[in-house]
């Protein structure tokens, strides 16, 4: 299938999975080589300690290309989209607006997407795990109204990587619901969740984490763009 690194669906038994084998990843110049794999399980391990069921079961596993990340595949409703394109200023009743371009016919546009509870709920995990490639084509809608997110190798960066489309709730409070949620990831740190992702990723990196969602209580707020990377993945789909 189509991906910046090798990327395989294949089959466990009767199991449809995506593999990803840590053989094929592409090097980078702002993450360490060899990690996306680890990356994405510690991406379900956070998303398992939200108990949001933002991140289809992943975990590791010896493939026909070597070691890599396996992951549950998930079909999506091909009538639905989370993140979408409209005309410029067109946004959508029940939408959020991103940001404004132009397409590939240098045609004003707009980026725009959902304003769901699913969908917020995976603007909030990216901000805990520190998500640098949240593009619109990692939202998966799911016929039920679920969404989930994939693709989730640049993650836990010691340094803010906020990139993302979901940007429509910048700097608006966070509810009760995802101050209980962000707390809850804080205090599993603490315990079980710092054991496994000591295997995944760096202690500094674990840090990171933990400081990202002390600042998030703190603050209360969605987050803004911050630092000097792009506050939009290229491409954004």
């Amino acid at each position: 299938m189509p991906a910046s690194n090798a990327t395989f669906v294949g089959e466990i038994g009767e199991t449809r999975v995506v593999y990803k084998p840590i053989a094929g990843e592409r090097p980078l110049w702002d993450f360490p080589d060899g990690t996306l794999a680890f990356r994405e399980v510690a991406a379900y391990a956070v998303s398992v300690a939200t108990g949001w069921d933002v991140v289809p079961h992943t975990f590791l596993r010896v493939g026909p290309h070597g070691p890599g990340m396996v992951q549950l595949w998930q079909e999506p409703d091909e009538e639905q989209a989370a993140v979408d394109i409209v005309a410029e200023g067109a946004v959508p009743e029940g939408w959020r607006h991103v940001f404004d371009g132009v397409d590939g016919l240098d045609q004003p546009v707009s980026l725009v997407h959902e304003d769901t509870r699913a969908l917020r709920r995976m603007a909030v995990f990216d901000a805990i795990v520190n998500n640098a490639d949240r593009k619109g084509g990692h939202v998966l809608a799911m016929a039920d109204g679920h969404r989930y997110g994939v693709d989730h190798g640049l993650t836990f960066h010691d340094e803010p990587k906020l990139r993302t489309v979901l940007w429509g709730w910048l700097g608006e409070p966070l509810d009760d619901e995802e101050l209980t949620v962000v707390d809850r990831v804080r205090e599993a740190l603490g315990g079980s969740l710092r054991e496994e992702l000591e295997t995944l990723v760096t202690q500094p990196e674990i840090d990171a984490l933990d400081r990202r969602c002390r600042r998030l209580l703190a603050k209360g707020r969605m987050p803004a763009p911050h630092g000097r990377s792009p506050a939009i993945p290229w491409p954004p789909f």
